[in-house]
């Protein structure tokens, strides 16, 4: 006699869980991945056609656009900052520069103290980053300082900042595409930076910092007349699709995934037991049934269930033929007494 064959089905394999569960990052395959991410976006923003008619049309109806709405204040940002000289040179090299400065430093600060947050937010600036390409190809766009019939100020050029996109046999203006306006990337990544730092940073203060960056970004890129305002509403809806994608990956958002992994490679122990890998901690495994042996060891005092198999295979032992009679019981009349 053979124990019934156990007829549980497995669950399914689902081969993408891996891929979901937040993993511990590698440092050299996270300089790898920024350093070619960066030059395929580069590389792709500088691809698209510089259509200067279409650029400068969709300038203009931009620029009426809001005037209708009565927001068009760009030009007067511009000039009253222009008025005074250290604020628009520094604007002009805080435009240059944080927009790279303070985005690796994010990435570096997840990378140190929320390796199981990481993978998940840096998820969601390269998909930031990918729907923004779709609209510098499809979408050219002046940014004022290059409109035609307009009076805007181009600040770089005239104070002679380093890294002016506009003087025309600049470096920067050879390697950067100068109608690549819409969606403002200063603005997506810039509020990629202050979210991140807002939400997860400890002390008040750098909460705080975190709060006005993307709002100090805006007025400087209104204020360089290197963006309209509606290219930052550009820049973000570009990063909500970003969360929208770490968020339908990952399952929740980002900055509630464990902080910290198991180690190297190994998925958080919190999302496996969301996902039905892992056991919460604290929890005892289920007991084992007891077997045949045992209970027979136990000299059949035990009260746990027996087997059928187990039943059918003491039943195969016991002698064949009819039980014995029994007498009559003592002091009954045939019996001795």
């Amino acid at each position: 006699m053979t124990d019934r064959q156990d007829t549980t089905t497995p669950a399914p394999r689902r081969p993408l869980a891996g891929l979901r569960l937040p993993s511990r990052p590698r440092l050299w395959f996270e300089l790898l991945l920024i350093a070619v991410s960066y030059a395929v976006y580069s590389a792709i923003r500088n691809a698209a056609p510089a259509r200067v008619e279409d650029a400068q049309r969709h300038a203009r109806w931009i620029w009426d656009f809001q005037d209708q709405m009565g927001l068009a204040f760009e030009r007067s940002v511009n000039h009253g900052v222009e008025g005074v000289t250290w604020l628009v040179v520094s604007m002009n090299y805080y435009y240059a520069t944080l927009h790279f400065v303070v985005t690796i430093g994010v990435l570096v600060w997840l990378f140190r103290s929320h390796p199981g947050r990481y993978g998940p937010t840096r998820l969601v600036l390269f998909v930031t980053t990918g729907v923004a390409l779709i609209g510098y190809y499809f979408f050219p766009l002046a940014p004022p300082r290059l409109m035609e019939g307009m009076d805007f100020i181009d600040t770089a050029r005239v104070h002679h900042t380093w890294g002016s996109l506009s003087t025309e046999d600049s470096a920067m203006a050879s390697v950067s595409n100068q109608y690549a306006a819409m969606p403002s990337m200063h603005i997506g990544w810039s509020l990629w930076c202050g979210l991140t730092i807002a939400v997860l940073a400890k002390p008040l203060w750098v909460k705080i910092l975190g709060a006005l960056y993307p709002a100090v970004t805006l007025l400087v890129i209104v204020a360089t007349a290197n963006h309209f305002w509606l290219d930052a509403v550009g820049g973000m809806i570009c990063l909500a699709v970003g969360f929208l994608v770490a968020h339908l990956w990952y399952g929740r958002v980002c900055y509630r995934l464990p902080r910290d992994v198991a180690g190297p490679g190994s998925p958080s122990t919190a999302t496996a037991v969301r996902l039905g890998k892992a056991r919460p901690a604290g929890s005892t495994p289920a007991a084992a049934p007891p077997t045949a042996s045992a209970t027979a060891v136990s000299g059949g005092s035990s009260t746990a269930p027996v087997s059928r198999a187990s039943a059918a295979s003491t039943a195969s032992t016991a002698p064949h033929g009819p039980p014995p009679k029994a007498g009559p019981p003592p002091g009954q009349p045939g019996q001795p007494s």
